[in-house]
C-alpha cells in the first residue's frame, strides 16, 4: 500500500495508490535528486527576518518520511496522520529576550480530539452494506478524528519567562492593516494536508506578512469533506 491515512504508511509507492503523497513521491522519483526538494510546487527554504526586536523564521522543507510518520503517530496515539505531513515545517515568531510563538504541525496534531463524535461520510453505509460477510468490518479498531480538525493555536516559547495568555479588549488596528505599503516580508507555510480518503481535503497554514510597521499572520485550517451523514 502507499502511504497516507488510507490504510499502511509503507515505504514503498503502489501504482494503484491515488494518494496526493504518492503522486508526489512518484513524480521525484522519476525526476531526479534535484526534484526531491521540490514537493508540493514549491522549494525548501529558510528564511529569517528581523523586524525591531522580533525575528521571524519561516523554514520548509519535503514531507517526513514513512519511518518518521509512524513513529509519530505511534507518539501521538493516533492511527493514521495526514498524508502529507511536513512535520519541519516552522513559522517562528521570536522577541530577542526569548518569548514568542511558532506554528508547528506536530503540536496542531497534539491538539486533535480523538474522543469527540466521528464524522461518516454518505458513502459509509453503503460500504457497510458491501461487507455484511465480516462483522468486525463495522467496528472502528481506534477512534480519531480522520478530518484531523484541530483547536491549535500556536505553541509558546520562553517557558522560563512564565508565559501566561489572557483575555484583552484591544482590537487589531484593521485600518493600519489596509494601508497600501510596500511589503517587507511574505511566507506562507504548510503544515499539513489530507484529501481525507478521496472524500475532501484537510490542510493547515499558516501565513505572515510583515510591512513598515506592523507584522500580521494568518493561521488557516480548511477542511470540505462530502456529505455527512448525521
Amino acid at each position: 500500500e502507499g502511504a497516507g491515512s488510507g490504510g499502511g504508511r509503507g515505504t514503498g509507492v503502489g501504482r494503484g495508490c491515488r494518494c496526493r503523497r504518492c503522486s508526489s513521491l512518484f513524480r521525484v522519483a522519476h525526476a531526479g535528486p534535484a526534484a526531491a526538494m521540490m514537493i508540493h510546487g514549491f522549494q525548501s527554504s529558510h528564511q529569517d527576518f528581523s523586524f525591531g526586536p522580533w525575528k521571524l523564521t519561516a523554514s520548509k522543507t519535503h514531507i517526513m518520511k514513512s519511518a518518521d510518520v509512524e513513529k509519530l503517530a505511534d507518539e501521538l496515539h493516533m492511527p493514521s496522520l495526514p498524508e502529507m505531513m511536513f512535520g519541519d515545517n516552522v513559522l517562528r515568531i521570536q522577541h530577542g529576550s526569548g518569548f514568542g510563538i511558532e506554528f508547528n504541525a506536530t503540536d496542531a496534531l497534539r491538539c486533535v480530539n480523538n474522543y469527540q463524535g466521528m464524522l461518516k461520510v454518505a458513502c459509509a453505509e453503503e460500504w457497510q452494506e458491501s461487507r455484511t460477510e465480516g462483522e468486525h468490518s463495522k467496528e472502528v479498531v481506534k477512534p480519531y478524528d480522520w478530518t484531523y480538525t484541530t483547536d491549535y493555536k500556536g505553541t509558546l516559547l520562553g517557558e522560563s519567562l512564565k508565559l501566561k495568555v489572557v483575555p484583552t479588549t484591544d482590537h487589531i488596528d484593521t485600518e493600519k492593516l489596509k494601508a497600501r505599503e510596500q511589503i517587507k516580508f511574505f511566507e506562507e507555510v504548510l503544515l499539513f494536508e489530507d484529501e481525507l480518503h478521496d472524500h475532501g481535503v484537510s490542510s493547515l497554514s499558516v501565513k505572515i506578512v510583515s510591512i513598515v510597521n506592523v507584522f500580521k499572520i494568518n493561521f488557516f485550517h480548511f477542511y470540505h469533506w462530502s456529505e455527512i451523514q448525521d
